[in-house]
């Protein structure tokens, strides 16, 4: 078990308690046997990890003295209003979780990642240097390999893909799944990236990973049944989205985006259950697909 492993241990059993005493923290520690090894967690030990945290993560766990000693964090909003960081305590404290139960290993399903591990590395090392990278690109539809240079400006996850938004050589931002990346070679080369690129406002009106320079945001309303609404509720399918009145048999909700061919496929997925209200663009390019659609069954 790595360090950073124990962090997002301890960070995560706070979290989850609220606030606890350097006992019970042990014993729960002590309990987790893959990750312990049956040893206590010692309060010198203990200390070092709260330096550590607050050195590499900015979270501060402090003690609450009176009534008891008890630790809890005292900074959670820089835990919840951070993005990043959230998903990737909350992905090590899941990991912890399965690896605490690996004798459940046939009964525990995950998806695979295709794309993560051979390349993301090598971007992020690049992007932390602002340097160019040479990539070869295989797209999905061509026979052949194409290698040149990109600067890569951010990397994204989405419908378990990794992808980078680099600039090219033909001076065209554009977006690269890392899977069909079959070779990534960092050069001497040094860019600057530019003072006005944010990587949140960048795909802040996009659904997924379609760029669509030709497709403008706008208003989209859709309509879910009562099966499918309450996973919207919990599961909005942009952060733009909200609620705008719940009917019972039916809710709408309003987002703000460009309905790109990802934003379109991710509304046929559900069926039914999703239709689009407005504008009536949108409403006649899911009759078009809707038709294309049927034109493969009606025979049957």
């Amino acid at each position: 078990m790595n360090q950073l492993q124990k962090y997002t241990w301890l960070i995560d059993t706070i979290r989850r308690a609220g606030k606890i005493s350097h006992k019970d923290l042990s014993d729960r520690w002590e309990r987790c046997k893959d990750l312990s090894d049956c040893k206590p967690l010692h309060r010198a030990t203990f200390n070092r990890w709260r330096d550590a945290i607050y050195e590499q993560f900015g979270i501060m766990i402090d003690c609450q003295k009176v009534g008891g000693y008890l630790y809890y964090i005292s900074n959670p909003e820089d835990i919840d209003e951070d993005k990043l960081k959230k998903w990737m305590l909350d992905s090590f404290a899941v990991g912890n979780v399965i690896g605490e139960n690996l004798s459940l290993k046939g009964r525990i399903l995950v998806d695979e990642i295709p794309s993560g591990r051979d390349h993301l590395t090598t971007i992020l090392d690049a992007m932390k240097e602002n340097r160019v990278v040479n990539i070869t690109y295989r797209p999905f539809k061509k026979e052949c390999n194409y290698t040149f240079p990109i600067e890569p400006y951010c990397v994204k996850l989405f419908d378990n893909r990794w992808y980078v938004l680099g600039h090219n050589n033909r001076d065209e931002i554009k977006i690269y799944g890392l899977d069909r990346l079959e070779n990534v070679e960092p050069t001497e080369t040094l860019f600057k990236l530019p003072k006005d690129f944010d990587a949140t406002e960048y795909f802040a009106t996009k659904f997924g990973v379609v760029i669509g320079y030709d497709v403008k945001p706008e208003r989209i309303v859709i309509r879910a049944n009562e099966d499918h609404k309450h996973y919207l509720k919990s599961l909005p399918l942009h952060h733009s989205q909200r609620l705008i009145e719940d009917y019972g048999e039916y809710a709408d909700f309003e987002l703000y985006l460009s309905p790109t061919y990802d934003f379109i496929m991710k509304l046929l997925h559900v069926g039914a259950m999703i239709e689009v209200v407005s504008p009536a663009s949108l409403r006649r390019s899911m009759k078009g697909w809707i038709s294309e659609m049927y034109e493969l069954y009606k025979n049957d």
